[in-house]
């Protein structure tokens, strides 16, 4: 990592600046803008695979970055490979360029932090007095982002606490506040920081501040003092993003996962790039059951990741198996569509990753699951019988999958023992090893009390409704309802039983709250399809029942 010294910033004939866009035009107005400044060495790029490569040759003070390089890779994810080897420091000027204000757009800039922002088209006298600022803050600020680089959060908050006693540096205090109270976050010295936040309440209007603020509060457990305030930090367009994550990681922390999923949720929407909370979101939508948010967040990520730092094999794979999860869920042919899109995800798989033998077993455990959905039980069963080994390896989502595959095809045991043997494989203490270690848990607890998929468990129950077998046709629809909770095809099912039940006057107390309980859900959600005929046509029979 190079060492940027305070005088260097403060000579323009010694900055390197390297520009990164498509746009030759811009590559003219801010050579242009440098050259008059007194800046020498002046490199450009159209792409991102240039921008790496001259990077890996020599060192930048200044990077000007457009968010949208029309490349293999966005802005973004350049970002964050740049930063991931070193190019980019807590000392290195980092400057944005966009010709899109879209919110989604600017929520992702925010959460890189850069030292500014310009909207194209750009303006050379503009560009000049930005430039001039910016690099005045970050002369300023050098030792400081010195110690946050090497996470000397202590030390940062020294270096910190002297700038604030010079009077001369009080247009750059609120920069200098803002790395205070993020040092103190990660110290865990809360009470410092909440006196922080509290004093520069007072003095400024930031969205930082008050975040900060509800941050530390929801750090020491004061969610009741700040309830209005969550409020309105989630009805500002410029704090809502960072609210809603905020109160996703608090909810986490305390295990109330079916409340963070619903705030991962939002902050995702309003910042979709950041594949970490993309991952998280995915975490959470397996564990609270949501089959379709898992399908819909795995396919994100491949996405999102390819051609990143991030991209891995691991990504596309886990999309195929969201999307066999996912259609286990779906009672009717509407698997169908998924499990076309899950075959040419395969395709892709087979054809980039040709010829590496690591993943031939995940491949086959994909395909055995694939033949068990398609209720081609004995070609399952043959494949992972006499062609898929049930070792343990170190990938826990490959072992997973082994997992459900056991289950699926009958040997509920050796899936049960599977489980036990990967259950204190995963280490770690982060949010998101918490987040797989409740879901293993999860996990070992329905393979053993639940035997067949939600799929299988639909096709029971109606087997035992047509044939008169009514309590065994709702037991199979409410083990079917635990593994896929809020289906709402699966609650008609359920509804349509009960009211058979009642008409057979074999109703129990527990059995009406249930009913009413199923209408209520549905006054609340929006139903498609044939679901509100139905919906309508039951209703009717209900209120005739109880007339």
């Amino acid at each position: 990592m190079a060492v940027v010294k305070e005088s260097t910033l403060a000579q323009f004939d010694q900055l390197n600046v390297l520009i990164i866009d498509g746009d030759l035009q811009v590559h003219d107005i801010l050579k242009k803008s440098l050259y008059r400044l007194g800046v020498k060495e002046v490199h450009c790029a159209e792409n991102t695979y240039k921008a790496l490569k001259i990077c890996d040759e020599m060192h930048f003070h200044i990077i000007v970055c457009a968010f949208d390089v029309k490349s293999d890779k966005d802005g973004f994810h350049l970002f964050e490979e740049l930063k991931f080897k070193g190019h980019i420091t807590k000392a290195t000027i980092v400057i944005f360029l966009s010709a899109e204000i879209a919110q989604s757009l600017v929520n992702s800039i925010i959460e890189l932090q850069p030292d500014d922002f310009w909207v194209k088209p750009l303006d050379v006298q503009k560009v000049q007095t930005r430039l001039k600022s910016v690099l005045k803050v970050k002369q300023m600020l050098l030792n400081v982002c010195g110690a946050v680089d090497k996470k000397a959060h202590a030390q940062a908050i020294y270096f910190a606490d002297r700038h604030l006693m010079n009077d001369k540096l009080a247009s750059f205090h609120p920069n200098i506040n803002r790395i205070k109270g993020e040092a103190y976050i990660q110290l865990k010295e809360y009470q410092e920081a909440e006196s922080l936040y509290k004093q520069l309440l007072k003095q400024y209007q930031y969205s930082w501040v008050y975040l900060g603020y509800a941050k530390v509060l929801l750090k020491q457990g004061r969610v009741e003092e700040i309830n209005f305030m969550l409020k309105t930090l989630t009805n500002r367009s410029e704090t809502r993003f960072g609210a809603y994550d905020m109160m996703a990681q608090h909810y986490i922390e305390h295990d109330q996962y079916q409340q963070a999923y619903e705030q991962i949720k939002k902050a995702t929407i309003l910042a979709p790039k950041n594949i970490e909370r993309n991952k998280k979101l995915w975490h959470l939508a397996r564990l609270t059951h949501d089959h379709k948010g898992q399908y819909m967040a795995s396919r994100i990520i491949a996405q999102q990741a390819k051609n990143s730092i991030y991209d891995s094999p691991e990504f596309l794979l886990n999309a195929i198996r969201s999307g066999i999860d996912f259609s286990c869920t779906i009672p009717d042919d509407g698997a169908q569509t998924v499990l076309k899109q899950t075959d040419l995800y395969i395709e892709q798989f087979e054809s980039d990753y040709d010829g590496i033998q690591e993943f031939e077993q995940q491949l086959l455990v994909v395909k055995a699951r694939l033949h068990n959905v398609r209720n081609e039980e004995a070609e399952a069963a043959k494949l992972v019988k006499h062609h898929i080994t049930f070792q343990p390896t170190d990938i826990i989502e490959d072992n997973l999958d082994k997992v459900k595959v056991l289950h699926e095809v009958g040997m509920g045991k050796d899936a049960i023992d599977l489980l036990k043997a990967i259950n204190g494989q995963f280490f770690g203490d982060t949010l998101s090893c918490q987040v797989i270690k409740r879901y293993i848990e999860q996990e070992t607890q329905e393979r053993a009390e639940i035997k067949h998929t939600a799929k299988q468990l639909n096709t029971m129950a109606v087997e035992h409704f047509q044939k008169n077998r009514l309590l065994p046709a709702l037991d199979a629809i409410m083990q079917a309802l635990q593994l896929s909770p809020g289906n709402n095809k699966l609650m008609i099912s359920q509804l349509k039983i009960l009211i058979t039940i009642r008409q057979q006057e074999a109703a129990t107390s527990e059995h009406i709250v249930l009913v009413e309980d199923l209408f209520s859900h549905f006054a609340r959600t929006t139903s498609e399809g044939k679901i509100p005929t139905v919906l309508k046509e039951l209703t009717l029979k209900w209120q005739k029942l109880c007339a």
